[in-house]
């Protein structure tokens, strides 16, 4: 059911105390929640913008905060703070969705929850924030939306990706690097799944992984691979 416009308003106030950022430029806090389906003023420029601002704070904020850390460690850790997947949350956390303006056709189609819709209605605002009232206005607010996670960072060795984390694992041992074979494509040309083996060519063992694509596929099959070597905290 469509929001009404009492509704709406609501939702951009409360939005605003959230943030602890009232806007002085209301036509920029409009055009950061419109979508690109709800007309032609959108926030995909503010998005655009935003996602340069995020990136700096956060990249300062890790190296504020880890000054020993190497180059490698503080680009994984920034990598998983700025991704889609958290800024959807951080989304979820604010209340964001029901500020957004979405065109008839994505209502229609549940985009108001859609997590790369969200994400880039966070980087929106923050890209509007700093236009608003400045870097340090943008800062204290991403600084505050981030600050549970600043302050529980994961270790960088954890955010690697499963085949890293298998070549690391049997470089230390002296063993050869794993090969990849693509086993098989399934389904329509716009719905592929992948199907990939990994093989340890000193001993021939060998997992399957799937996914939506070769490399989604290879990942899964050195994560299952690391699995059986009982190498995974899962496993």
């Amino acid at each position: 059911m469509a929001s009404s416009p009492l509704d709406e308003q609501r939702a951009v106030a409360a939005l605003e105390t959230t943030l602890g950022h009232v806007f002085a430029d209301r036509a920029l806090l409009t055009q950061a929640l419109t979508h690109r389906s709800a007309g032609p003023r959108h926030n995909e420029r503010l998005e655009f913008l935003g996602d340069g601002v995020l990136n700096f704070i956060i990249a300062a904020a890790l190296f504020e905060r880890r000054p020993d850390a190497p180059e490698g460690d503080l680009s994984r850790l920034r990598a998983a703070l700025v991704r889609e997947r958290t800024l959807a949350a951080i989304a979820g956390e604010i209340a964001l969705s029901k500020a957004l303006v979405l065109g008839p056709g994505e209502m229609r189609d549940g985009s108001r929850r859609r997590a790369s819709i969200l994400a880039d209605g966070v980087e929106a605002l923050l890209g509007a924030i700093y236009c608003d009232a400045g870097f340090a206005a943008a800062q204290s607010v991403v600084l505050g939306l981030y600050d549970q996670r600043l302050n529980d960072l994961p270790s960088a060795d954890s955010l690697k990706d499963a085949k890293t984390r298998l070549q690391e694992w049997l470089q230390a041992r002296g063993r050869k690097r794993p090969e990849y074979e693509l086993v098989r494509v399934t389904g329509a040309d716009h719905c592929q799944e992948f199907v990939c083996r990994c093989v340890l060519a000193d001993s021939g063992d060998a997992v399957e992984g799937e996914g939506g694509g070769r490399r989604k596929a290879e990942q899964d099959a050195a994560r299952r691979m690391l699995e059986r070597l009982g190498d995974e905290p899962n496993s």
